[in-house]
């Protein structure tokens, strides 16, 4: 795919490169070994926060994390929301992705709804059905199960669709007629609610048919590093289709506004002898394998020097398509090696490709 970026930021080749917004997804990965900087959940855990204080320090425009359960990894997300929130002032604050299979919506909407105003209105959720997980049917050990005839996936998305309808505020619990404190006119919501809220959830999606039910419900699209292989083509191409599937449902469905993408990538610019002992071993590539029974293709890490790198990315037709991308980042290399990743992307990438 030829082309270049002109002055405006505007793809020359195939497509648009518009101004993109920029932030981390970070793991969450703790390891008591001696290799990690990050040895414990408390280590994760306020280095999430510190690390998204200096993403918000050096321009970048959003922190996010991954939620795993069972695991030494980030799990419940809401608590660690709230405390970047606390310490922030303008980046977005985010998920990617919350697996809906373990949560009660109701339960959600308040610990979403607290956590957004204490924000400002700066949550960025990312749901969906989940990733494959550290045990057998974990969710059930939360308390919950499928219905009769129904799959984890599809209970996953009934409970997604759930969450969504609550967060419009609207009232449907009755009151009780002798309340402890005086009730508001009409039937209850559940409080606190944060408006605008409804319009900042994301589906991860790595299908093209989630991809449009997602569309369908008027949620964001978030892509991450692997995708169904639907067509046996380069990843970044099967992305781009999904993303292109997803923008002609939503215009399908009616909405008025307008829907936000991710993608998520490992990107390295390669510039002090650091980069190039973690990341200099050579050029990667797509690769295939199987996931809960799907075969998948899971996308390359870019790591180049940075004027390679910038050739690289302007290959990439689902970066070229999204309106944000996300940095996966290597969390237990520590809060000063990461920000330098960062700093590196926006200083020696973003401006040349027209992300800023």
């Amino acid at each position: 795919m030829g082309g270049g970026v002109g002055a405006a930021g505007v793809w020359t080749g195939a497509g648009v490169l518009r101004l993109k917004r920029i932030g981390f997804l970070s793991f969450g990965h703790w390891t008591p070994s001696r290799q990690s900087a990050v040895r414990s959940a408390r280590d994760v855990l306020l280095q999430s926060i510190e690390l998204a204080v200096e993403a918000e320090r050096l321009g970048l425009d959003g922190a996010y994390f991954r939620v795993h359960h069972f695991a030494q990894q980030l799990a419940s997300p809401f608590p660690l929301l709230a405390a970047v929130a606390a310490r922030t002032q303008r980046i977005e604050i985010g998920t990617g992705v919350i697996d809906m299979r373990y949560e009660n919506p109701y339960y959600m909407v308040e610990d979403a709804g607290a956590a957004d105003i204490i924000s400002n209105g700066r949550l960025q959720l990312g749901i969906s059905r989940g990733s494959p997980e550290q045990v057998i049917e974990g969710w059930r050990h939360f308390g919950y199960a499928p219905k009769d005839g129904e799959t984890d996936a599809e209970m996953g998305r009934r409970n997604g669709e759930t969450f969504l309808e609550l967060l419009k505020g609207e009232g449907f619990a009755k009151p009780n007629p002798r309340p402890m404190f005086p009730n508001p006119p009409g039937l209850l919501r559940l409080e606190p609610h944060a408006p605008g809220l409804r319009d900042r959830i994301w589906w991860g999606s790595v299908s093209n048919a989630t991809a449009v039910w997602a569309a369908e419900r008027g949620m964001n699209l978030q892509s991450s590093t692997l995708k169904e292989d639907e067509t046996g083509e380069p990843f970044h191409v099967q992305q781009a289709r999904q993303i292109r599937a997803y923008r002609a449902a939503w215009a399908d469905a009616g909405h008025t506004r307008v829907p936000r993408v991710s993608v998520s990538r490992s990107i390295f610019a390669l510039t002090t002898p650091q980069d190039h002992m973690y990341f200099g071993q050579g050029e990667s590539h797509d690769q295939i394998g199987v996931i809960d029974n799907m075969r998948a293709v899971f996308g390359r890490t870019y790591a180049a020097e940075p004027d390679v790198l910038v050739d690289q990315l302007r290959e990439d037709e689902a970066i070229a398509e999204a309106d944000t991308l996300l940095l996966t980042v290597p969390n237990t290399l520590g809060v000063e090696y990461n920000a330098h990743v960062i700093e590196s992307i926006l200083t020696h990438v973003a401006p040349a490709l027209g992300w800023r």
